[in-house]
């Protein structure tokens, strides 16, 4: 009698603990779903719905403005150069730190975490004094007419420096998981360096390397404080997107301002479809991988 007693003062504080724990489970999946809702999809949503305070024709005269359109073209600059740089450093300085054992491999590591720790205004500051008017670079620039500071350069160093470890924090532990065995196996059948890359490497590679382009174009086309140091904030000329915002909202602008923020909010939104599409062929891989 008294073990069936105990069996059933078990199984009933065994129902009270599911029901505690799916009880916390609501809790924990409600406060996630409000934090969600009140911190990221509520400034999304005063974003578009401030655009489009005045209707379809301010919002479009907004983003069709010259120097709306020249921001765009900047950001647009700013990124195509940048990205396919990092692409490439990101390749090569994954493959050097995953492939090879070698004096300073730590310290190139952790240089390519350097941006992840540096402010991105002490960046511009960095470039203004190496290539500004009253830097260390200044004068020889200077006479040979050369304009890197509050002009396009500076704006796609700034981006590079800040969009550095995007591919190549995403590829060295891939390439780490994967090993040498491959490529070992192709050097032995006389295979050459660009051989083993093209056929071997990259196909084992190619869906994180698209993850990897995907965050630096994101980093890219959202940064504001390195580039801010380093544009001058020349209407037209040297402002990116971001800084077009800034410089509208300052001027109490707040229509064209969220108008033009909401065309940044598009472009993020594409990037993140890229991103959660790539995602999802990494995770494909890997579970096909473990089978």
């Amino acid at each position: 009698m008294s073990s069936i007693s105990l069996t059933a003062t078990a199984s009933t504080s065994a129902n009270a603990a599911r029901r505690g724990n799916a009880l916390g489970r609501r809790l924990l999946i409600i406060s996630a779903w409000l934090v969600f809702a009140l911190f990221l999809l509520l400034p999304l949503v005063i974003v578009v719905s401030e655009a489009l305070k005045l209707g379809f024709g301010t919002f479009f005269e907004a983003i069709f403005e010259p120097d709306a359109i020249a921001a765009l073209k900047l950001t647009l600059i700013a990124v195509g150069i940048s990205v396919p740089l990092n692409l490439v450093f990101g390749v090569a300085a994954a493959w050097c730190v995953s492939k090879y054992e070698f004096r300073g491999k730590s310290i190139l590591v952790t240089l390519i975490d350097l941006p992840f720790s540096v402010s991105p205004v002490i960046a511009g500051l960095i470039y203004v004094l190496l290539f500004g008017a009253q830097g260390y670079f200044g004068e020889w620039l200077s006479d040979r007419d050369i304009q890197i500071i509050f002009a396009v350069p500076g704006i796609v160093l700034a981006t590079l420096f800040v969009t550095v470890p995007f591919v190549a924090r995403e590829l060295i532990p891939l390439m780490q998981e994967q090993g040498t065995t491959e490529e070992e196996a192709a050097r032995l059948l006389g295979a050459s360096g660009w051989q083993m890359f093209w056929h071997i490497t990259l196909p084992n590679i190619k869906w994180g390397l698209v993850y990897g382009v995907v965050l630096c174009t994101a980093r890219a086309m959202g940064e504001f404080g390195a580039v801010s140091v380093v544009s001058g904030h020349i209407r037209g000329l040297t402002n990116t997107l971001p800084l077009h915002v800034e410089i509208l909202y300052n001027e109490y602008n707040h229509v064209a301002a969220f108008s033009v923020a909401s065309l940044l909010l598009a472009l993020a939104l594409v990037i993140l479809l890229l991103k959660q599409w790539s995602e999802s062929r990494i995770n494909r891989l890997k579970a096909t991988a473990e089978e």
